[in-house]
C-alpha cells in the first residue's frame, strides 16, 4: 500500500477475493459461444483467442518467477544481497490483477473497434509502426510519467506502492495501484490503437507487442544478472536500446535513477544514468555460486506439494500447506510435473537460501514424494540420490548438513548412519535432528502431567521420549504389547516400572503420536485432550472438541533473513526441529554427527537453540 493511498488505489474487484476472475466470465463464455455457433466467414479469431492469451501470459510470468526464486536461491549472478519478507509476498500476491484489467479492455476494444475485427495473423507494416512508436513516444512519455510519479505527492498516493519492494521479483514489476495500471495501459495502447486506426493491425502486432512488454517487465526486475556481456561488445549501441536487471535493480535501490522504461537512451539523454550502473552489471556477472554452511535435505510430500513450494506458487509457498479446491482442477498439470520431477530430473536442486549469524543456509530438493519412500523397490535409488546430495555438499564444503524430511527411520538408511559407515572421512556432519525434537517434545508436554499416552511407530525420537519422561517419573502408557516389550529393554531397571501397559484409552489428557497410528483411535480420546505429534506428519484432526500441536518446531529469530515461504504445515516464521537441529550445530561447532543410534545432550541442545533465538511454539493449531 501506498504511504498516503490516493484515488482509486484499490482494484474494484477486490472485495472478490479469490472469485475476482467471474468479471471475466460473461466476455470469455461469449467469445467462445460466438466462435463455436457462428460460420467460418463470421467467426473472429481475435475476439476468440484473447482468453487463451490471458491464460499464457499468466503462465509466462510464473515462469519467471520460479526460474528467479531458483537462480537467487543459487546465488550466481545475483544482485541485492537483502531478503524478502512475507509482507513483500502479501503486497505482490495479486499479480493478475493487471492481466485482469487487460482482459477486460482487450474484450471491449473488440466489441467497439470496427478495425479490431477479423484482423490477420501477421502484417509487417504494424509490426514496423508498433516498434517505431513503442521506441519514441511511449518511451518518452513513459520517461516523463515516471520523473513525474516520483514528485512527492504522486510518489507518496501511488508508486511508493511499487518501490516498497527494495529485492525485486519478475512480478514486482506490475504491483501498482488501480490508477497507475490505467496510466499505464493508455500509454501502451498508443501503438496497438494506431494501428487500428491506420488498418494495420494485425494478431502478431498486439499479442507479440504486449508479450514484449510482459518479457521485458520481468527480465528487468530479476535479482540476478543474465544478459551476457558478449552481446554489448557485439553491438555496443545496444546498451542504449535495452535495460539489464542490474541497471533497473539501481532505480529501486537509489530512487533517482534510471527511470527509463525498457530503453536507458533516455536516462543518457537527461542525466539521470546512475553511475554505478556499469560496475554493478559487471559485479553481478562475476559473482559465483554460493557455497552454503549448512544444507537442509528435504523432499515434496503429496502430489500438489510442487504448488507450495517456494518455486511454485508464492501465495501458497507463503502460508501453511493446506489443500485448496482449485489446485483438483489442475490434475493433469500436478501429473505431468509430478512425472517430470521424479522420473526425469535425477538429482537433488537448491529450493531457498536464507542468512542467519552469518550462516549461509540453503534447502536442497530430493525430488521424491513421501510414498516413494515407503516402496521398498525405491530404497536403493533413493539411498543413491541421498548420497550424491551429500557428496556434493562435501565437495562445495558444507558444514553441516540436515536429513530433515528424509529421516524416514532406520528401514531406509538408518537414519543417516548408512553414509558414514560408507564414508567414514567425511569431513561433513550429518544431523538427523533427533535430539532437538526430543527436547521440543519434552518441553511442549504441560507442566504438572503425571501420565501420557504414547501411539505411533516407535522411531529414534520415540525411545528417547520415553526414556526421558521415564527417568522424570513420569508414567507412559502403551497400548500394544509388543511395542510395550520393545520399549520395556530400552529402559533402565530404575525406570521400567514408569512403563505402563494399559487397555484404556480415555484416562490421559496428553496424548504423545507419530506416524501411522490408527485414527479411529483418536475418537476414543477423552474431550480436551492435547495430541502433541513427535513425527514428521501431523496427525489428521477428527476432534473439535480437542487440542493438536504442530509437528517439533520452534519460532524463528527475527534476525534470520530471507524467510518467506512456509515450511509444509507449520505457520510463518516456524521452522521444524529437524531443520533448526542443523543450524544450531553448526553455529556451536559440535564435532559429531548426529545420525544413526546417536543422541547429543537433550538440555545441551534445548539451551543452545534458546540462545540463539529460536522460541518453544506451543499453540495449538
Amino acid at each position: 500500500m501506498a504511504t498516503k493511498p490516493g484515488i482509486l488505489t484499490d482494484w474494484p474487484w477486490q472485495p472478490l477475493g479469490s472469485f475476482k476472475y467471474v468479471v471475466l466470465a460473461p466476455w470469455a463464455i461469449h467469445s467462445t459461444y460466438s466462435f463455436m455457433v457462428k460460420g467460418e466467414s463470421e467467426r473472429d479469431i481475435g475476439y476468440f483467442l484473447i482468453l487463451p492469451f490471458l491464460l499464457l501470459r499468466m503462465l509466462h510470468n510464473q515462469i519467471w518467477i520460479s526460474l528467479s526464486r531458483y537462480r537467487t536461491a543459487k546465488g550466481n549472478n545475483r544482485i541485492v544481497d537483502k531478503g524478502i519478507e512475507f509482507d513483500q509476498v502479501d503486497r505482490e500476491r495479486n499479480w493478475d490483477d493487471q492481466i485482469l484489467l487487460n482482459g477486460i479492455l482487450f474484450y471491449i476494444g473488440c466489441m467497439i473497434l470496427p478495425g479490431t475485427h477479423n484482423m490477420p495473423f501477421w502484417r509487417s507494416d504494424g509490426l514496423v509502426v508498433v516498434s517505431l512508436l513503442h521506441a519514441g513516444p511511449v518511451e518518452f512519455l513513459y520517461y516523463w510519467l515516471h520523473r513525474a510519479l516520483h514528485h512527492h505527492y504522486l510518489y507518496s498516493r501511488y508508486h511508493s506502492h511499487h518501490h516498497s519492494s527494495i529485492v525485486t521479483e519478475p512480478i514486482t514489476s506490475v504491483i501498482h495501484p488501480f490508477a497507475e495500471h490505467i496510466a499505464y495501459f493508455i500509454l501502451f495502447a498508443i501503438p496497438m490503437l494506431t494501428t487500428v486506426f491506420i488498418g494495420t493491425a494485425s494478431l502478431a502486432s498486439f499479442f507479440g507487442y504486449i508479450s514484449y512488454i510482459d518479457f521485458m517487465n520481468n527480465l528487468g526486475h530479476c535479482n540476478y544478472e543474465l544478459i551476457p556481456k558478449w552481446l554489448f561488445s557485439i553491438f555496443p549501441l545496444l546498451k542504449y536500446f535495452m535495460y539489464t536487471p542490474s541497471y533497473h535493480s539501481l532505480h529501486h535501490t537509489q530512487f533517482r535513477t534510471n527511470y527509463s522504461l525498457f530503453m536507458p537512451i533516455y536516462d543518457y539523454v537527461y542525466g539521470t544514468m546512475d553511475k554505478s550502473s556499469d560496475t554493478l552489471y559487471e559485479a553481478s556477472l562475476k559473482r559465483p555460486e554460493e557455497s552454503p554452511d549448512v544444507v537442509h535435505l528435504t523432499h515434496l510430500t503429496t502430489p500438489e506439494s510442487i504448488y507450495h513450494l517456494r518455486l511454485g506458487f508464492a501465495s501458497l509457498a507463503s502460508r501453511p500447506h493446506t489443500s485448496k479446491w482449485y489446485l483438483w482442477l489442475m490434475w493433469p498439470v500436478t501429473l505431468l510435473w509430478s512425472l517430470f520431477l521424479t522420473w526425469s530430473y535425477g538429482r537433488t536442486f537448491v529450493l531457498e537460501n536464507m542468512t542467519f549469524q552469518k550462516l549461509k543456509c540453503q534447502s536442497w530438493l530430493v525430488p521424491r514424494y513421501n510414498i516413494q519412500y515407503m516402496l521398498q523397490w525405491r530404497k536403493e535409488s533413493l539411498n543413491n540420490l541421498i548420497e550424491e546430495a551429500i557428496l556434493d555438499a562435501e565437495v562445495r564444503g558444507v558444514k553441516v548438513l540436515s536429513l530433515g524430511l528424509l529421516n524416514q527411520g532406520e528401514e531406509l538408511n538408518k537414519n543417516g548412519e548408512l553414509y558414514i559407515q560408507k564414508y567414514p572421512q567425511l569431513r561433513i556432519k550429518l544431523v538427523d535432528g533427533s535430539s532437538l525434537v526430543v527436547a521440543v517434545v519434552l518441553n511442549s508436554i504441560p507442566k504438572g502431567t503425571t501420565q501420557v499416552f504414547l501411539r505411533g511407530n516407535l522411531t529414534k525420537a520415540a525411545y528417547a521420549i520415553v526414556d526421558a519422561l521415564c527417568e522424570r517419573g513420569i508414567k507412559v502408557a502403551i497400548t500394544y504389547k509388543d511395542e510395550y516389550e520393545k520399549l520395556q529393554i530400552r529402559l533402565t531397571t530404575k525406570s521400567k516400572n514408569n512403563l505402563i501397559l494399559s487397555s484404556s484409552y480415555a484416562d490421559e489428557k496428553t496424548w504423545l503420536v507419530g506416524d501411522e497410528w490408527k485414527e479411529d483411535e483418536q475418537l476414543k480420546a477423552s474431550k480436551g485432550t492435547l495430541f502433541i505429534p513427535f513425527s514428521q506428519f501431523p496427525p489428521k484432526k477428527m476432534r473439535k472438541d480437542c487440542f493438536f500441536y504442530t509437528t517439533p518446531a520452534m519460532i524463528a529469530p527475527t534476525s534470520l533473513i530471507n524467510m518467506h515461504s512456509c515450511e509444509n504445515w507449520l505457520p510463518r516464521k516456524v521452522m521444524s526441529a529437524w531443520r533448526i537441529a542443523g543450524i544450531v550445530h553448526a553455529l556451536e561447532g559440535w564435532n559429531v554427527n548426529e545420525c544413526g543410534n546417536t543422541l547429543l545432550n537433550i538440555e545441551d541442545v534445548w539451551q543452545a537453540s534458546l540462545r540463539h533465538g529460536f522460541r518453544p511454539l506451543m499453540v495449538p493449531m
